[in-house]
C-alpha cells in the first residue's frame, strides 16, 4: 500500500485546513448556536458554487474533462481528488472543522455513485447534467432509511406498485439528510416485502411529484448544520423511465448490490469524518490542558498519548478501505472495519475532552461539547457499529455476506 501524497493533494488540504479556519467552523458554529440547518439561500452556498463546487463527477454526456473541487483547479489537482484515498484525506480534514456543514454542501452527494453505476446514458444525463455547471446550489439526497428499517436495509417496506406505463409508491423515510431541498430523490422501495433484498428497486423521485411530501426537518443533539428530515410518499406516481437502470438492472438482486456498494464506499468516510472529528477533540483537549497547568499529570499525559495513537490507528484502517476502492479489491470487511472502530475511538477521545474540561463543559459553549454531541452520529449513519461487528463476524466465519 501506497499512502505517500504528491505536491497537488498538499496544497488541496492545505486549502481546506484554510477554508476551514476561515469558512467551516465559524457556519458550523452559528448553525449550531441557532439550532437549525445552513438555510438553502444562505450565501455560502452560492459563494460555493461560483468557486466550482457542488458539481458531479459524471463527465458528461460528450465526456467532456471537468475541472475539479475549485474552478481554478489544475489538472493535477483533478487528477488527485479522483482518488477515493484522496477523498477520505480531505473528508477527514473538513470533519476537523465541521463535519456537518460538509454534508450540507450542495452537490449531487450519495446517491451519485448509484446513477452512475446503474443509471441509464438518459438518465444520467436527465438527473446529472444539472450538477455539471450549476446556475445556483442544487442538492440530490439518497432515502433507504424507514422508521422501521434502519441499518436492517433489507427490511424496508415503501412499496412500490407497477401502474400502467408507471409505479406507484407509498411508505415513508426518515434521517435523510438535504431530503426538503433535493431536486430530486433516490428513493428505495420493494415490489415484495416478503422477498427481501431481492425486492429493492431504486426510484429516481423528483421534487414536486404529487404524492412526496409531509416533509419534517428533524431537531438533533449535534451536527446541525445539516438536514435529518422524514418524508412521506402517498400514491406517488413516477415514470417508469425513473426506475434506476431499467427493470433489467434488478436481476439477482443487482439493486440491493449496488446499494451496499455505496456503503462500502461511504463506510470509510465516515470513518475519515470520525478521525477528524477526533483530532478537533484532541487539540482542544491539549490546548485546555496547557492553558490550565494539567500537563504536568503523567496520568494526563497517558491518556492524551493514547487518544492520538489510537486516532492514527484509525487513520490506516481508513486508508486501508480507500486503498482497496481504489485498487478494485473487495473492502467490505475493510470497510465495516474502520468505520466501526474510527467511530468508538472518536467517541472515546470527545468523552475524554468532556471529562478534561470538568464544569466548563456543562457550560455547553465550548466546542468539545459540540464535538461530544457531533461524534454520535458516527456509530449510527451508514449502518450503526453493531451491525458492522455483525458483518465483520459473519466475514470471520465465512457466512453469506450480502
Amino acid at each position: 500500500m501506497e499512502f505517500n501524497i504528491d505536491k497537488a493533494m498538499r496544497e488541496r488540504l492545505e486549502e481546506t485546513r484554510e477554508r476551514g479556519r476561515r469558512e467551516i467552523r465559524p457556519i458550523g458554529l452559528e448553525a449550531d448556536r441557532l439550532g437549525r440547518p445552513i438555510p438553502p439561500d444562505d450565501p455560502y452556498f452560492a459563494m460555493l458554487i461560483a468557486r466550482g463546487e457542488g458539481r458531479s463527477r459524471w463527465p458528461g454526456p460528450a465526456g467532456r474533462p471537468k475541472t475539479a473541487g475549485t474552478g481554478g483547479a489544475n489538472k493535477s489537482s483533478a487528477r488527485a481528488t479522483r482518488s477515493v484515498v484522496m477523498h477520505l484525506l480531505l473528508a477527514e480534514e473538513s470533519a476537523y472543522w465541521d463535519r456537518g456543514v460538509g454534508v450540507a454542501n450542495p452537490g449531487p452527494g450519495m446517491p451519485e455513485p448509484n446513477v452512475i453505476s446503474m443509471g441509464t446514458d438518459e438518465q444520467k444525463e436527465r438527473f446529472l447534467s444539472r450538477f455539471l455547471e450549476p446556475d445556483k446550489p442544487r442538492w440530490a439526497c439518497f432515502a433507504m432509511t424507514e422508521p422501521g428499517a434502519g441499518s436492517d436495509v433489507a427490511g424496508i417496506r415503501t412499496l412500490a406498485r407497477k401502474d400502467g406505463d408507471g409505479w406507484i409508491l407509498n411508505g415513508a423515510k426518515c434521517f435523510i439528510g438535504n431530503a426538503s431541498r433535493s431536486d430530486w430523490i433516490l428513493v428505495w422501495a420493494t415490489v415484495d416485502p416478503e422477498a427481501g433484498r431481492a425486492g429493492h428497486r431504486a426510484f429516481v423521485v423528483e421534487h414536486g411529484t404529487p404524492g412526496l411530501g409531509g416533509f419534517k426537518i428533524e431537531k438533533k443533539m449535534g451536527l446541525k448544520a445539516y438536514e435529518s428530515t422524514s418524508f412521506t410518499l402517498e400514491d406517488c406516481r413516477v415514470p417508469a423511465g425513473n426506475l434506476l437502470g431499467g427493470e433489467e438492472r434488478y436481476q439477482s438482486r443487482a439493486g440491493f448490490k449496488s446499494a451496499m456498494g455505496t456503503f462500502n464506499a461511504g463506510r470509510p468516510m465516515i470513518a475519515a469524518n470520525s478521525v477528524g472529528i477526533g483530532r478537533a477533540a484532541l487539540d482542544e483537549a491539549l490546548t485546555f490542558a496547557r492553558d490550565h497547568d494539567l500537563l504536568g499529570d503523567p496520568r494526563v499525559r497517558d491518556r492524551l498519548e493514547q487518544s492520538a495513537r489510537k486516532l492514527r490507528q484509525a487513520r490506516l484502517l481508513y486508508l486501508r478501505a480507500g486503498w482497496m476502492v481504489d485498487a478494485g479489491k473487495p473492502n467490505v470487511l475493510e470497510a465495516s472495519m474502520s468505520k466501526a472502530i474510527a467511530a468508538t475511538i472518536a467517541a472515546d477521545v470527545t468523552a475524554l475532552g468532556m471529562e478534561m474540561l470538568g464544569g466548563v463543559g456543562a457550560r455547553g459553549d465550548h466546542l468539545i461539547e459540540k464535538l461530544y454531541r457531533d461524534v454520535k452520529a458516527m456509530d449510527i449513519v451508514e449502518g450503526t457499529g453493531q451491525i458492522q461487528r455483525v458483518i465483520m463476524g459473519r466475514h470471520l466465519v465465512q457466512l453469506p455476506r450480502d
